[in-house]
C-alpha cells in the first residue's frame, strides 16, 4: 500500500528503504494498522498509506527523538535548528557535545543532539561502545543540512502512529488479523561464514533471525500478513522456505574497499 507521493526520511540510516520503497510497497497488502519492529529512518511508515501505525525500534534514541517530533513538532524542530550553524559544525564542539549527550537522560536536548550526530557524524553513522556511549566521530561536513521539511512530514504522518522501544517479538505479538506486519532487521551477512567474525558483535544473532521467521509463520496463521526484507543467501532462503520469496538486485557496498562495489540480491520474504 503507497502513498500518494515519495517522502524522503529526515535522518540518514544505514540500509534505508527509500530507494527500495516501490518494490516494498507493492510487497504490502491494505489493512487497517501497519506494524513495524525494525523501524530505522521510517521510509516505509512515510511512504505508506495506512490508518494505523504501530512501530518500534531497539535503539531508545532514536523513538525519544521520533517522539519529541510527534509531540512537539514546530517548537522541537526550531529548538534543533540551534545545533545547525557554523559554530556547532566544529570537531571540537561536537566532540564536547558527544560527551555531554551520553550522560544526558531523555528529553528535548538530547533528542535534538541525536538529530545533530546523525547530520554531523560520520557517514550518518548509529554506533555505541559496550558502555552504550555514544562514539561515532566527527563527520567533517562543509555544511551539514537542517532537514527542516522531511520533518515536518514526518510530524504530521507521525499523529496516526504509535511509537515504542521494545523487542520485536514483543511488538510482533500485538499483531491482529487484518494488521500488517513489515520487518527490516539486521540483515544477515552476504556471506554465511561471515556470522562468528564480524556480525554477532552487532547484537543480532542467527537465533534472532530464527525468532523472526517464527514469528512470521505464527502471524500469518492467524491472518496477519508479514513481509520480511534481508540478503538474498542459502541462510534466508532456508529460514523463510514457508513464504513467498521474491529477490532482485540491489547496488551497494559490499565490502570497506571501493573496488568491490557490486550488486548484492535483496530478499522479500511474504508470509500470508
Amino acid at each position: 500500500m503507497q502513498a500518494d507521493k515519495q517522502k524522503r526520511p529526515f535522518l540518514k540510516w544505514a540500509g534505508g528503504k527509500y530507494r527500495l520503497i516501490d518494490r516494498i510497497s507493492a510487497s504490502l497488502p491494505s489493512g487497517k494498522r501497519l506494524i513495524e519492529p525494525f523501524l530505522g529512518s521510517g521510509a516505509v511508515f512515510l511512504n505508506t498509506n495506512y490508518e494505523q501505525y504501530l512501530l518500534s525500534d531497539i535503539n531508545p534514541d532514536l523513538i525519544s527523538l521520533y517522539q519529541q517530533l510527534k509531540d512537539d513538532d514546530e517548537a522541537f524542530i526550531e529548538y534543533a535548528r540551534q545545533f545547525f550553524t557554523p559554530d556547532y559544525n566544529k570537531s571540537k564542539r561536537y566532540y564536547e557535545l558527544r560527551e555531554e549527550f551520553n550522560d544526558l537522560v531523555p528529553g528535548v536536548r538530547k533528542a535534538a543532539l541525536f538529530l545533530y550526530f546523525n547530520r554531523h557524524g560520520y557517514n550518518g553513522l548509529c554506533r555505541y561502545n559496550l558502555k552504550g556511549g555514544f562514539n561515532v566521530p566527527f563527520g567533517k561536513y562543509k555544511k551539514p543540512y537542517f532537514p527542516e521539511e522531511e520533518m515536518r512530514n514526518f510530524a504530521l504522518k507521525a499523529q496516526r502512529a504509535t511509537f515504542v522501544c521494545q523487542d520485536f517479538e514483543k511488538v510482533m505479538q500485538r499483531a491482529r488479523k487484518g494488521h500488517v506486519v513489515y520487518c527490516d532487521p539486521p540483515y544477515v551477512p552476504i556471506s554465511p561464514t561471515a556470522y562468528f567474525t564480524s556480525y554477532a558483535k552487532h547484537g543480532f544473532s542467527l537465533h534472532d533471525q530464527e525468532r523472526l521467521a517464527y514469528q512470521a509463520k505464527r502471524l500469518s496463521q492467524r491472518g496477519v500478513t508479514v513481509v520480511i526484507s534481508n540478503h538474498e543467501n542459502a541462510v534466508t532462503r532456508a529460514m523463510y522456505r514457508e513464504a513467498k520469496l521474491t529477490s532482485f538486485p540491489v547496488r551497494r557496498f559490499i565490502s570497506c574497499n571501493g573496488k568491490t562495489r557490486g550488486k548484492a540480491d535483496e530478499l522479500l520474504a511474504i508470509f500470508g
